[in-house]
């Protein structure tokens, strides 16, 4: 069964669906949809998670927010504010700043190109539909709109399990602690402590055991502390100990 992932505009969810293909056995799609239905498109089962924009009625979904998307100002070429860096709201109280309906934001920055007044946007929407007749620049004290990935409280247990999996993946947990899936083969060149990778002290993998004395100490376990391993060497006996007894002259 197909996991089906949605997004609002200025989300950009490769990295998450590439991971997905490499441990998953189930095929992905995804789907960009507007803010107006994105909390629509998971309740009707069109979508299993969607990357919403906040604020969103969570009634019936869970919800983890995940990251936050500075506010900035797209104004067109040579406007005054081309010439800063940054703004504040309160540089823009004489400016003809209109406000934006949800997906309706390219027109938006369209309008803006020919005269038609500035307006205040998440960062990546004003990047997703940019041009080179606008100017963009952060607006320091407007609030920040944040992200989330949200899903039905409402599932089957196979359903449960493919979102945990997908949840893992978005919050950085790794194919050999995921919930779900099918682990992909690790690779010798990532090792770790726990897995016995590469310079892995518990493991002894290569290099390991010429890298430090702590990981020659290690390899050695209990018989480097009789002397018998590599662990520990055995003393030897110092050059001014007893000698062999001279002969006497005849």
């Amino acid at each position: 069964m197909t996991f089906r992932v949605a997004f609002v505009p200025g989300v950009t969810p490769t990295k998450w669906v590439r991971i997905w293909r490499e441990r998953m056995s189930e095929p992905i799609e995804t789907a960009s949809v507007r803010v107006d239905d994105q909390r629509a498109v998971v309740l009707a089962g069109e979508a299993d998670v969607c990357f919403a924009r906040l604020p969103l009625d969570r009634d019936g979904l869970h919800a983890i927010p995940l990251w936050e998307e500075p506010a900035v100002v797209v104004a067109p070429r040579e406007h005054v504010i081309e010439a800063v860096d940054e703004v504040a709201l309160a540089d823009l109280v004489d400016e003809d700043v209109r406000p934006v309906a949800s997906g309706e934001e390219e027109g938006a920055i369209e309008l803006v190109a020919h005269g038609g007044g500035l307006v205040i946007v998440p960062q990546p929407v004003a990047r997703l539909y940019g041009r080179r007749d606008v100017v963009v620049r952060p607006v320091t004290d407007a609030e920040p709109t944040r992200i989330a990935l949200v899903w039905p409280v409402d599932l089957t247990d196979e359903q449960r399990e493919r979102v945990d999996a997908f949840v893992g993946i978005v919050r950085g947990r790794t194919s050999a602690s995921s919930r779900g899936g099918e682990p992909a083969a690790s690779s010798p060149e990532r090792g770790s402590a726990r897995s016995g990778g590469r310079g892995s002290a518990k493991s002894g993998g290569s290099g390991s055991a010429s890298a430090s004395p702590r990981s020659s100490s290690a390899s050695g376990g209990s018989k480097g502390l009789s002397g018998g391993g590599q662990g520990g060497r055995q003393a030897r006996p110092s050059r001014g100990g007893p000698s062999r007894p001279r002969r006497g002259r005849r």
